[in-house]
């Protein structure tokens, strides 16, 4: 009985002495992959939810850039980034950047992704793009998306299509780590594209919760 006391009492101690755990977000992470460099833009018809317009890939044809970035309401990963994505947006859509956000979450699953909370989400945080709602998935499928936020950056030359140069991450900040958001990694790749220089081939690719795929799909 004593022998079980003391016992007891070093492991009472050494709960007491263990350092406390830092925080941990927990979702599904997943890493972008999946797309070429040099992927041409799928076509889209897609509803914005905040307007009730109806977008296609041709309404950007004029832009010298297209970001397309697949985010949600509800991931922790686009929560972390959703301010300074907005902050980034305004400042190179001023430099002739084309714009626009898919969220292709399914709504079985995660009702807060649907279109009305993407209606609240784009006023509340005054987002400067349109932010569309794939019901299908099919868009997502398209472009080969399976993760928020995934960021898909075109460059266009003259007539012909909307070429991939960037299918990276925005920076090196997560959720769970003590880096700053500066949009850094996305920034540069946008200032080369704009400027008319190549864009490096090695990129980090973005991290973020999976997609949420209707139950009766898988990718």
């Amino acid at each position: 009985m004593a022998a079980a006391l003391s016992v007891s009492s070093v492991g009472s101690r050494l709960v007491k002495t263990l350092p406390q755990r830092r925080l941990v977000v927990r979702a599904a992470r997943m890493e972008s992959k999946g797309v070429s460099l040099g992927f041409r833009a799928p076509d889209f018809q897609l509803p914005e939810p905040l307007t009730g317009k109806v977008w296609k890939l041709e309404d950007f044809e004029a832009y010298p850039a297209l970001l397309v970035m697949f985010i949600c309401n509800h991931c922790p990963f686009v929560k972390h980034l959703k301010k300074d994505i907005v902050k980034l947006t305004n400042f190179y859509m001023k430099k002739g950047l084309a714009v626009v956000a898919i969220s292709s979450n399914s709504v079985a699953t995660h009702p807060q992704d649907g279109p009305e909370f993407m209606a609240e989400e784009a006023k509340l945080l005054n987002y400067p793009f349109p932010y569309l709602y794939d019901e299908s998935q099919d868009v997502a499928r398209d472009f080969g998306a399976i993760c928020t936020p995934e960021f898909y950056l075109f460059k266009k030359a003259g007539r012909r299509p909307f070429e991939l140069v960037y299918h990276g991450q925005f920076d090196d900040s997560r959720p769970s780590n003590s880096v700053p958001v500066t949009g850094r990694d996305l920034s540069l790749a946008i200032d080369r594209v704009l400027s008319g220089q190549p864009v490096p081939s090695d990129q980090k690719s973005s991290v973020g919760c999976s997609i949420k795929w209707h139950p009766e799909k898988k990718l």
